[in-house]
C-alpha cells in the first residue's frame, strides 16, 4: 500500500480551514451460510469483491444485536448489483463494511486482492479514498465549496493534480451540468446536487462505486435520471455499482438483487 496521503495545497486545505477536514478528506456515511446467488459464470473471471460469511454486531442498551450473519456474495466488475431489505436489516452497514469505513466481527472482504477486513485502519482509508467512490442519499457536497471544488477534491486527495481542470469540465458535461463550475451546492436542485455528487464519486476513476439509498431524497422523474446516470457511468464503463435502496424502482434497474433476511444475503435474479 502507498505512503500515507498528506492534505495538499488548495480546497482540502481550505474545507479544513472551516473546520471541516473529516468530511473534506473521508466523505464517508455515518457510521448459517448465506444463500448469496453465484455471479454468473461468464463473470466469474471478473470479481472484484468477494464477501465471505461477514458477521456484524452491535451492543444497544447492554444488548447485542446481530445484525449481519454468515453474509456471502461475489461481485463482478462491471455489474450492477442492488441490496433490498427493510429498514435496520443491515444495508449501510454492509457498505460501511465493504467501504472499510467499519470492520466485520467475523468473515473477509475481498476486494481487488486486499482483504479489507484485515487491514490495518490507515491503508482502509487509502484504499477507499483511491478506488472506492461514495453517492449518498443527503449528497454530502461540502457547502463551502463550488462544484468545481467539491470535484477537484478527490483529486487532489490522491494528488491527481495533472489535468484537473480538463477532468472537471468533462465529467460534469457527462452529468449534464456543463458551464455549472461555480454554481455552490445551495444553489442546485436536489437532483443538480446528486449528479454532482456522481462526478464526485467517478473523478478519480474507482473500481467500486458505493451508492447508499441514492434516490431518497428525490422526486420520481429525478430519481429516474440518477439511477440510469449512475448505470450508465459505472457499470457500463466496467465499474462495479453496489447499490442500497428501498426503492423497488431503483432495484428493478439492477443486473442482480441481494435481500438482506436476517443478516443473511439472499440473492434474486429474474
Amino acid at each position: 500500500m502507498p505512503d500515507a496521503i498528506d492534505y495538499p495545497e488548495g480546497c482540502a486545505a481550505r474545507a479544513a480551514g472551516r473546520g471541516i477536514a473529516r468530511e473534506a478528506a473521508h466523505a464517508l456515511p455515518p457510521a448459517g451460510e448465506a444463500a448469496a446467488a453465484p455471479v454468473p459464470a461468464a463473470e466469474a473471471e471478473r470479481v472484484v469483491l468477494r464477501i465471505d460469511r461477514l458477521c456484524k454486531s452491535y451492543r444497544e442498551g447492554g444488548v447485542r444485536r446481530d445484525v449481519l450473519r454468515d453474509a456471502s456474495a461475489c461481485l463482478a466488475a462491471g455489474e450492477f448489483v442492488a441490496v433490498t431489505g427493510r429498514s435496520g436489516s443491515g444495508k449501510s452497514t454492509l457498505l460501511n463494511l465493504v467501504g472499510g469505513v467499519d470492520v466485520p466481527d467475523s468473515g473477509s472482504l475481498w476486494f481487488e486482492g486486499h482483504d479489507v477486513a484485515a487491514c490495518p485502519e490507515r491503508e482502509r482509508t487509502l484504499l477507499r479514498r483511491s478506488r472506492i467512490g461514495y453517492v449518498f442519499q443527503f449528497f454530502n457536497l461540502i457547502p463551502s465549496l463550488d462544484v468545481e471544488e467539491n470535484l477537484r477534491l478527490p483529486l487532489e486527495l490522491n494528488r491527481r493534480h495533472r489535468n484537473a481542470a480538463r477532468r472537471v469540465d468533462a465529467m460534469l458535461e457527462r452529468v449534464g451540468l456543463a458551464g455549472r463550475n461555480r454554481s455552490f451546492p445551495d444553489r442546485l436542485s436536489g437532483g443538480e446536487q446528486q449528479r454532482v455528487a456522481i462526478a464526485r464519486a467517478l473523478i478519480h476513476e474507482p473500481a467500486l462505486v458505493l451508492a447508499d439509498e441514492p434516490t431518497g431524497n428525490l422526486d420520481t422523474e429525478s430519481a429516474g435520471g440518477v439511477i440510469a446516470l449512475l448505470r450508465e457511468l459505472t457499470a457500463g464503463e466496467g465499474r462495479l455499482l453496489l447499490l442500497a435502496t428501498h426503492s423497488e424502482e431503483a432495484a428493478a434497474a439492477a443486473d442482480r438483487v441481494l435481500r438482506l433476511e436476517r443478516g443473511r444475503l439472499v440473492g434474486a435474479k429474474e
